[in-house]
């Protein structure tokens, strides 16, 4: 408490500098007469008398500070007083917050009333050492079949979603939250419709999902420095829970929103567009927002905690190399395709398998795992190269062996990786599954005169 104290002195404005919007460019106000360093968070007064509005210092030039909104810009006018609160944003975090749901400024929007007893806690922290985070040696449950046993998640891993609209990601982000065996689920929710919102928390969440999570909204009718902070805000709530030794399942939907936040953002301070509009920032802010999740050695006398990432992103007309993709890509440590075309034969979840990877799979699994692992993806892959003609009868039993066995187990692999959103089933059940499809397989290919 000593530290929280401290930390919240150290970040308070000691004096009171208060500028004056000159004027408004796009979402961007231009403010005389305030010195304070970028990332400080200010209020400037509506000449309405409707309140004050929260902002933040963006940029500056020698003459002005620029200040982006986290609210709406309606009632505000030239000569409006601009008053710095903090000078490096922080937001109160604590265990107070399981349950419950708050904006991105951590305030409740649930009508559940104030959360006591937090602690403030820096938004935007310092990145995180190399030589502090730890191998990936511990596997971490989902409750999904598919991402279980074909692409295993370790405690600390960071994973992405890649997904176009309407395949069913909200569903498998609440189905995760549910089943997971981590201890605790944090949830952004970034630049989601309003109605999904809602939905979102009673549907595919429950209540049960709900009373082990913290979920900060930021809808896409609010500010995109709003969206932005509501992510950051995630990593910062999910980073207080690892240091208190919890092992944290943390789910953003979605990292395309927060880019386009970015590059808003980015725009309206002047910089320049450079891959397919995406500003330079947006990639540096992506780095830094997804390398907040891992595992990293304790603190003395805390046990080891870790936070595990699963980012959606959203795929534009099932572009894969479109620009946030290809960088998220290239940062995270695995993949997860859902596929439309297994989506519209009503195969959920939509998990493509084949496409979909995880980089420390091998590392959390044991190799009777993983050679069963290996096995079903060559009987997924045989059948891909055949189905075509299988599918109009021109297939000629006997010409593969390997074919032959792939066509003949591939319902009971579909029925492994299909599960409803109601169905739940322990990990070593669902991995003494796989197993044995895997042993019947390899006996049915020995029978066919080939060895594995």
């Amino acid at each position: 408490m000593i530290a929280a104290a401290t930390e919240s002195i150290r970040r308070v404005q000691p004096v009171k500098v208060t500028g004056m919007v000159s004027s408004m460019k796009g979402m961007a106000l231009m403010v005389d007469d305030l010195p304070l360093p970028a990332g400080s968070l200010v209020r400037i007064g509506r000449g309405d008398g409707e309140g004050t509005v929260p902002g933040e210092v963006v940029a500056f030039t020698r003459e002005q500070s620029v200040v982006m909104l986290l609210g709406q810009s309606l009632g505000i006018r030239t000569g409006d007083p601009v008053v710095g609160v903090q000078n490096a944003q922080s937001a109160p975090v604590g265990e107070r917050l399981l349950g419950r749901v708050v904006d991105g400024l951590a305030r409740p929007i649930d009508d559940l009333g104030e959360v006591h007893a937090t602690m403030p806690r820096a938004i935007s922290p310092e990145p995180i050492s190399a030589m502090r985070r730890v191998r990936i040696t511990r596997p971490l449950a989902t409750g999904v079949r598919s991402i279980d046993l074909m692409c295993t998640l370790g405690r600390g891993q960071r994973m992405g979603i890649f997904a176009g609209p309407g395949v069913g990601k909200s569903t498998l982000l609440g189905t995760m939250a549910r089943r997971t065996n981590a201890d605790v689920s944090v949830i952004a929710l970034i630049g989601e419709r309003g109605r999904e919102v809602k939905d979102f928390i009673a549907h595919a969440l429950g209540p049960e999902g709900l009373a082990r999570s913290v979920v900060i909204v930021a809808t896409g009718d609010e500010s995109p420095l709003m969206r932005i902070r509501a992510a950051k805000l995630a990593c910062t709530v999910a980073e207080e829970f690892r240091e208190r030794g919890k092992d944290v399942l943390l789910m953003m939907d979605s990292i395309t929103r927060f880019a386009h936040a970015q590059r808003q953002i980015g725009l309206s301070v002047g910089e320049p567009p450079a891959t397919k509009g995406y500003t330079p920032s947006v990639f540096a802010q992506l780095a830094l927002l997804l390398e907040r999740a891992g595992t990293l050695e304790p603190l003395p006398g805390r046990k080891p905690g870790s936070i595990t990432g699963i980012y959606t992103i959203l795929v534009e007309g099932d572009d894969l190399t479109e620009p946030v993709s290809d960088a998220a890509r290239g940062i995270l440590d695995g993949h997860v395709i859902l596929s439309r075309r297994l989506a519209q034969r009503a195969h959920y979840p939509a998990v493509d398998v084949l496409d979909s990877v995880s980089r420390v799979a091998d590392d959390v699994t044991d190799a009777e795992h993983a050679g069963a692992r290996r096995m079903i993806s060559r009987l997924l892959a045989s059948y891909r190269d055949v189905e075509d003609l299988v599918q109009i009868g021109a297939y000629a039993k006997g010409s593969s062996p390997e074919s032959d066995v792939a066509i003949d187990f591939n319902t009971r692999i579909n029925e492994l990786l299909r599960q409803a959103p109601g169905e739940a089933e322990p990990f070593d059940k669902a991995r003494a599954r796989l197993v044995k499809l895997a042993k019947d397989a390899e006996a049915a290919l020995a029978r066919h005169g080939r060895t594995k």
